[in-house]
């Protein structure tokens, strides 16, 4: 049983009922609808919906994230990661989270999988293999970990969809200023993503579907130029959420119980793995249950395979949250340094992060 229907369960009972496993999926949401708007999907997570058999589906729902393009406030470019060109095998993409938990629900349901809607779960469950897939409050993580307090970071995200350009190129682009960034890029269908980081103080409260104001976004990014003037001049609604910090979980599972996707590892938003490694586990699990008998210790195997990457992972989009806000001459040095980089040795900028995008789930059990 898997509490939870959103992109980590949902990639974990497809993953489940491909190995023969009967697979029931508890959702407290009346109807499926994923709160949010763009993910990036590098292939450490395309090998996975590759292994499920979904890659014709994914395919056409998503388009090509062709490279990374880092710039500053004024639009200037300090970096660029050429994807295409440095990783030419490899699949990028850049997709509508709705989309994608679409053809993740259509698959599991024509595997077997119960999906039950309006389902919540007040008790956890008392079956032979639980998941909880059930997101940054979980309650089974609190059942495995005990309550635990996240901190706010000091900044808050505003997340919002608006009309692309005909023309829109399949790039991912970072403008950072002091104490914020944004970032945006195009899903397909006429539509381009942006999530706009700002540091403040005064924020409390945690959640993806609070109402923001277009017009506070807007001046938050008013000493910003290149696109982003006439991006943010389109934006008619903004959802707005704070950043907490929370820690990689310390137990993910007991034996008989685990925790997959946010659950066990909530992450900022930095390092554009969030779902990523939340399909990277649903598969691991389910292969470590397929290769040993022994639940116990396939569970066990299962936290050891994933807890130091995902540990890895989050604080590496921890040290992105203050490279991207750095002022004044430390900024500046970075961003020559970065430039020289670039230019110099291109290669380099996606070399360093080859022990994120190498990595393959569907071989490490």
């Amino acid at each position: 049983m898997i509490i939870g229907a959103g992109i980590a369960g949902l990639t974990a009972a497809c993953a489940l009922a491909q190995r023969g496993y009967q697979v029931t999926v508890l959702e407290r949401a009346a109807a499926l609808r994923e709160v949010g708007a763009g993910l990036q999907i590098s292939p450490n997570a395309v090998r996975v919906i590759e292994a499920l058999g979904l890659w014709p589906r994914f395919e056409e729902i998503s388009v090509p994230s062709r490279r990374v393009e880092l710039h500053d406030s004024v639009g200037r470019t300090v970096a660029v990661l050429d994807l295409a060109r440095h990783r030419p095998a490899d699949h990028f993409r850049l997709v509508h989270r709705a989309k994608l938990l679409a053809i993740l629900e259509t698959a599991a349901r024509e595997a077997g999988v119960q999906i039950k809607t309006g389902h919540q779960v007040t008790d956890i469950p008392d079956v032979p293999l639980l998941i909880g897939a059930d997101g940054v409050k979980s309650r089974l993580r609190s059942e495995l970990n005990g309550i635990e307090t996240p901190f706010f970071t000091g900044q808050t995200a505003w997340r919002t969809l608006i009309p692309a350009e005909p023309d829109a190129a399949p790039v991912a682009q970072v403008f950072m200023g002091p104490g914020r960034h944004l970032v945006s890029y195009p899903l397909g269908a006429g539509l381009r993503n942006i999530v706009a980081v700002v540091e403040r103080p005064d924020w409390r409260e945690e959640g993806w579907s609070i109402a923001g104001d277009p017009a506070e976004l807007r001046a938050a990014f008013a000493r910003f130029g290149g696109p982003v003037p006439e991006w943010l001049a389109r934006v008619d609604e903004a959802s707005i959420w704070g950043l907490f910090r929370h820690t990689v979980a310390a137990h993910w599972q007991d034996g008989r119980r685990a925790l997959i996707g946010d659950a066990a590892h909530p992450t900022l938003p930095f390092m554009a793995q969030g779902a990523v490694m939340a399909i990277e586990d649903a598969w691991v699990l389910a292969a470590c249950l397929a290769a040993d008998s022994d639940q116990q210790s396939a569970l066990a195997r299962f936290q050891a395979l994933r807890q130091p990457r995902c540990q890895r992972i989050v604080e590496a989009a921890n040290a992105n949250a203050r490279n991207y806000h750095l002022r004044g001459p430390t900024r500046a040095v970075a961003h020559a340094g970065l430039r020289a980089v670039s230019r110099l040795a291109p290669g380099s900028m996606i070399r360093r992060f080859a022990w994120l995008y190498d990595y393959d789930p569907t071989t490490v059990v």
